[in-house]
């Protein structure tokens, strides 16, 4: 049974408790499938004060996470497979790609950056990639960090229960996943799908791959442009037209609001 260590570097190792320990990373965790261990970026500051950051040089505003604990912390802690993670801005867009690529690795050791950022001497030094979650800023890099672990940690051979159930999910084969129903057959006046009650296993699997090619099609279209289609699935479209019972899309209103609110943000940290 292979076990992911994952060593995650912080100055609020707190954040991590409550994530760590619920759900499908607690399970994983107690049977042994996940080797997750937090670790005080102070332990490795110098005393007395054991301070991690300190100011620009050059001036500015905001503190600069200092080079000597981070890397003291990653040299300690690497051995001879740690794959060491710096959670960044200037990072590489988090797709279900790279987290493939590193569910691939049997140790990951995450930076969590703070403030104003990590000292730029310490990617040549110990950075083997860096990782941001898209265009905007958060506070810090533990809520990335908590992102990367949950997304790899599902690729795990046993984290989850079912592994057919990963196959079909958003982002796994280049589509949106198709729409998902459960009881009620009806709820206030929207009716589930005829298919999916049909015991159709087949249509069902037909109209499934339809869905997902519209749900694509209309709301990831850097995925997939109308031209990029087979002839395979062109006929499936053909076969399941759009109709009333499909999940509709957001409102004028709300796409709207969506749109408005994108612009142009930078970071993890």
């Amino acid at each position: 049974m292979a076990t992911l260590r994952c060593d995650i570097l912080t100055i609020f190792p707190g954040m991590f408790d409550s994530v760590l320990g619920a759900s499908l990373l607690g399970k994983a965790r107690a049977r042994g499938l996940l080797d997750i261990r937090v670790h005080d970026l102070r332990r490795w500051a110098a005393p007395p004060h054991h301070v991690t950051d300190d100011a620009a040089y050059g001036g500015g505003p905001g503190m600069v996470m200092k080079p000597e604990p981070i890397v003291a912390a990653v040299e300690e802690l690497r051995g001879a497979t740690g794959w060491t993670v710096l959670l960044a801005p200037q990072g590489e867009r988090l797709t279900q790609a790279r987290v493939h690529a590193l569910a691939q690795r049997a140790h990951l050791i995450l930076i969590c950056g703070r403030y104003e950022g990590v000292d730029d001497r310490v990617r040549p030094l110990v950075v083997d990639q860096e990782v941001s979650l898209g265009d905007y800023v958060l506070s810090g890099g533990e809520i990335a960090a908590l992102a990367v672990i949950d997304a790899v940690s599902r690729l795990v051979p046993g984290v989850v229960g079912s592994a057919a159930s990963l196959e079909d999910e958003s982002h796994t084969a280049g589509l949106l996943e198709y729409p998902q129903y459960t009881r009620p057959e009806v709820f206030r006046g929207l009716a589930v799908p005829p298919v999916l009650l049909s015991g159709h296993h087949a249509r069902v699997r037909r109209w499934r791959r339809a869905q997902a090619l519209r749900r694509t099609l209309a709301q990831r279209p850097d995925y997939l442009q109308p031209e990029a289609l087979g002839v395979e699935d062109r006929a499936l479209l053909a076969e399941f037209p759009a109709s009333p019972e499909d999940a509709p899309p957001l409102s004028t209103e709300r796409q709207a609001e969506t749109m408005s609110a994108e612009g142009p943000a930078d970071g993890t940290s």
